[in-house]
């Protein structure tokens, strides 16, 4: 369902097996290219699924949930310890909507405080794990490009919801490339691919974020790890964990993040400063090793498997189970 969110789960120590099915439609793309998979990444026929013995069961979408399993799963396999990881806010309506699975045998995952505070989850027990991320060593960020750089995919046709509107109006008055899938439509530079996007960005001033409500995304947690200042609307999880003078700028004014822009391609000094300030930050909250310990957590805990924190660490080292 997300390839940069499975290549980071895939840290956490057990093996994923991930259904493709011909022609890679929604839901079913496998191991897609551009990411450096590790080996617990399995990729199967979706028709072989039902063949499979398995632990637990992860569903991520509607879909997987409502359809999916009843067409690849077997009634046995339907009756495993089952986890449903909601990568979204609510949609509907930002406070009332009831999450489509109501089943204390479920556990629900969210990856944001802020979406689990919205989400009426009714009698389904929730848990968070925030997100953990990695950069390549050796890659940091040094700025020299004035400009700022947007990572969101298929923007032009995800509309006002990740804020098509806002970077259409912002690029008028500063500096601003877009990458990521189909951004050629709003005349960006194409999709980057998952290895090769921390170079490009790091020359980049600043990371400007213009979405108004969504999950975190994990691009602004790669970018502040790499060491850029980061400017966003003040919306979701956002103000959370950008700091305003601290590892950059949020507000709900897009006026007054135009002119916090403009501070940044005039000040490079100040820039390097908020970078360093969210690249300390990232490294406290979006540490790759917490966010694999506490999906081992959830994982043992919905199988049934209890384990120490002393016997969970070798399992972190040795990679996967």
């Amino acid at each position: 369902m997300h390839g940069s969110y499975l290549y980071y789960l895939a840290h956490a120590p057990h093996d994923f097996y991930v259904p493709a099915k011909s022609g890679r439609p929604e839901g079913y793309g496998g191991r897609s290219p551009g990411f450096a998979w590790p080996p617990n990444l399995h990729e199967v026929p979706a028709e072989e699924v039902s063949r499979l013995p398995f632990d637990c069961v992860l569903f991520q979408s509607r879909r997987n949930y409502l359809e999916d399993q009843f067409e690849i799963l077997t009634e046995v396999q339907r009756q495993l310890p089952r986890v449903y990881l909601e990568h979204d806010p609510p949609r509907e309506h930002p406070t009332d909507t009831r999450h489509i699975v109501d089943d204390p045998a479920v556990v629900l995952v969210h990856v944001t405080a802020f979406n689990d505070l919205m989400w009426d989850s009714g009698r389904t027990p929730t848990r968070v794990v925030e997100h953990g991320v990695t950069v390549p060593d050796g890659v940091r960020y040094t700025g020299e490009l004035e400009r700022g750089l947007v990572v969101v995919n298929g923007l032009a046709r995800r509309g006002r919801r990740l804020g098509a509107d806002i970077f259409a109006r912002m690029r008028q008055e500063v500096p601003l490339d877009l990458v990521g899938m189909l951004s050629e439509e709003l005349g960006g530079l194409g999709e980057v691919g998952h290895g090769a996007l921390p170079e490009l960005e790091v020359r980049y001033r600043f990371f400007f974020n213009p979405i108004r409500y969504t999950s975190l995304g994990l691009a602004v947690c790669e970018a502040m790890m790499l060491g850029m200042p980061v400017v966003g609307l003040a919306t979701t999880e956002m103000p959370a964990v950008v700091e305003n003078g601290v590892s950059g700028f949020v507000e709900t004014s897009a006026a007054r993040l135009v002119d916090r822009m403009r501070d940044l391609l005039a000040d490079p000094v100040l820039a390097r400063r908020l970078g360093e300030g969210a690249r300390h930050a990232a490294r406290e909250r979006f540490d790759i090793r917490r966010f694999a310990a506490a999906w081992d957590r959830v994982i043992r805990e919905v199988a049934g498997r209890r384990v120490t924190a002393a016997a969970a660490e070798p399992a972190l080292r040795g990679g996967a189970a």
